[in-house]
């Protein structure tokens, strides 16, 4: 990263440790709404954080090349466990690095130049479990659930931004890959982050648009399946022509397609 680069990265983590800082607050009530919301179907674990900032930032250094946002759901079990406090280290993140390291050819190493967030920092044993917390939370926590979403959508549209538009020239622009298909549509729980991530990029950033991305999620191999689905279909096209065509039918499957 050059130093503009830096700066807005260093800007990003600052405000995600603030917004997990200030929805710790909540954490025993949390707490509570997390270990009933898994009782049906997820055999007990052990909780340790209502809230996760990914401390693989505090990894990051300026010499880093930064090519890709990722943006998955929100943390799982592994993710919140205290020795983790990462966003993708269970099942889908292992796909999602076994994918890049096969692939050499697309120049990206997992862990080195890709930068993970979520769609909101609260744990939840299964995505669907969000549902659980804001039908039974107070009223903060229901406030809670929306506002970090929105928040969580200008900041990580704001680095991408800045990413983009501080690039050295001729370089790489980094991509922003949405991962997590299904629950963007309708009435899904991440319809606020998608309204607002659209909003930013209207407003802010309509020049960086190409450089979004949707995607089904790596868990399952979902994205695998997708991927190898639509190569099949397209076998001129390299790997990296692929990602981008699927990617961009998605996005406009999930955006109005005329919105940016």
């Amino acid at each position: 990263m050059n130093k503009k680069q830096w700066d807005a990265f260093c800007n990003y983590k600052s405000e995600i440790k603030k917004l997990c800082s200030s929805i710790n607050k909540f954490s025993e009530e949390l707490f509570l709404l997390q270990k009933e919301s898994c009782k049906t179907d997820t055999p007990d674990y052990p909780l340790e954080n209502a809230v996760v900032y990914n401390t693989s930032y505090d990894s990051f250094t300026e010499s880093d090349e930064i090519k890709l946002i990722v943006i998955g759901d929100n943390p799982g079990k592994e993710e919140q466990l205290n020795k983790n406090q990462k966003y993708l280290v269970g099942q889908s993140g292992r796909i999602a690095e076994g994918f890049f390291r096969r692939n050499p050819e697309l120049e990206i190493d997992f862990r080195k130049n890709v930068i993970i967030t979520n769609k909101t920092p609260l744990h939840t044993a299964k995505t669907k479990h969000l549902k659980y917390l804001e039908k039974n939370g107070s009223k903060e926590i229901r406030e809670i659930l929306l506002s970090a979403q929105i928040k969580m959508a200008q900041i990580t549209g704001e680095l991408h931004k800045n990413l983009v538009e501080n690039c050295e020239e001729n370089s790489f622009k980094p991509q922003l890959w949405m991962v997590g298909y299904n629950e963007l549509k309708g009435k899904g729980l991440f319809v606020n982050y998608r309204d607002e991530l659209k909003s930013f990029y209207e407003k802010n950033a309509p020049q960086c648009w190409d450089k979004v991305f949707v995607f089904q999620h790596f868990s399952m191999n979902r994205f695998l399946i997708d991927l190898k689905s639509y190569r099949n279909s397209n076998e001129n096209l390299s790997l990296m022509q692929s990602i981008e065509n699927l990617g961009h039918l998605h996005r406009n499957e999930i955006f109005d397609k005329n919105c940016i």
